[in-house]
């Protein structure tokens, strides 16, 4: 005899049906969503949290499929603009590593060197092209714009009212917007000229921000399926009970151990940055994105048909799980961030030494 129970008096919304701009209306709490429709409170943690506080949050964030920029803002654009001294605004942030835009100056300075708008008067900006996917702009306060201009890179921050924005989305249904420049005049109070050891860390702290939210999603199929394969029974057994099923959630869970370990070992890194930091985070987003098409395989397998339902809250993590494993880079990518730094004398000190 089979046995299952869904809840069928509490419909799932798809993250895209919420207006996340009111969940920000405090800016200390981001309400957030359970499985179901259910709001709950999540604290949005304080400016002065560590790194590895940041991580929980948003694996927590992760593991709750949270309909709004949680991880975009408190560990990628709320960093970034203490960093550079600009102000924080309240609500969603998100942002976009943009290096194709075109960046000149909008009050060029008389020069005989350089083409025009390669120097100004002050750092008012003009910014002509698109933003390709950014998370959340439509329900953003702010959004940051890292990219690269002829004299340098460069970041500011805008609304999405002042572009052109074309609705889009992931496979889990999360905005993933382009939003068009048509040489748009950036005043120059919102912008600042940055090193290039900003970028990196700006690439750092998505990709991580990224690898957090897939070890909550994981964390989350996890949950499910032990639950689901401890309630159903086949045979006259729960199908917990049968060898096969133990190996596979052996493996479950094993995946997504590795995915939380990287990233909290990629914490303390971040803050010393340097080339310990790019070795942590490519590390847990190579295994992060890596886990996370073994992590959906077996929990779908082991939930069958019920579990590419709209009825079960599964889809919730795993779609969010394939979405986000190509954001911000993929295994492909990340691995060879890793591995390229590496020479053959290099290689087995850094196996063997803890950054």
């Amino acid at each position: 005899m089979h046995t299952h129970t869904i809840d069928n008096d509490t419909p799932v919304i798809s993250a895209d049906s919420y207006d996340t701009t009111a969940f920000y209306a405090d800016a200390d709490a981001i309400a957030t969503v359970t499985n179901t429709t259910a709001p709950d409170a999540v604290a949005l943690p304080s400016p002065d949290a560590s790194t590895a506080e940041l991580l929980a949050a948003a694996q927590e964030a992760g593991r709750r499929a949270v309909p709004g920029p949680f991880a975009e803002t408190a560990l990628v654009a709320r960093p970034l603009l203490r960093r550079v001294g600009l102000p924080v605004p309240d609500g969603p942030l998100s942002y976009a590593i943009a290096p194709e835009l075109t960046v000149c100056y909008a009050h060029p300075a008389t020069s005989a060197v350089g083409s025009a708008g390669c120097s100004g008067d002050d750092n008012t900006l003009l910014v002509t092209g698109t933003l390709r996917r950014v998370p959340w702009a439509r329900t953003a306060t702010a959004v940051i714009v890292l990219a690269t201009a002829p004299f340098g890179h460069v970041l500011f921050t805008l609304t999405p009212d002042q572009a052109a924005l074309t609705p889009g989305t992931n496979l889990a249904e999360e905005p993933r917007d382009d939003l068009h420049l048509a040489a748009l005049e950036i005043p120059a109070a919102q912008v600042r000229r940055i090193a290039p050891e900003l970028l990196d860390e700006a690439r750092l702290r998505a990709a991580l921000a990224r690898s957090s939210l897939i070890a909550g999603a994981a964390e989350r199929c996890v949950d499910l399926t032990v639950a689901h394969t401890s309630a159903r029974t086949q045979f006259g057994r729960p199908l917990s009970r049968f060898q096969a099923v133990k190996q596979e959630e052996a493996r479950l869970i094993e995946e997504a151990a590795l995915v939380r370990a990287a990233v909290q070992a990629a914490a303390t890194p971040l803050d010393t940055g340097g080339a310990a930091a790019h070795f942590a985070v490519a590390a847990a987003k190579t295994q992060a994105s890596a886990s996370a098409a073994e992590i959906t395989r077996i929990a779908h397998q082991l939930h069958g048909a019920i579990g590419i339902t709209r009825l079960h809250p599964l889809h919730l993590a795993t779609t969010r799980l394939w979405s986000w494993r190509d954001e911000d880079g993929d295994e492909t990518y990340w691995a060879h961030r890793l591995a390229r730094p590496l020479t053959a004398t290099a290689l087995w000190p850094t196996l063997t030494t803890t950054p």
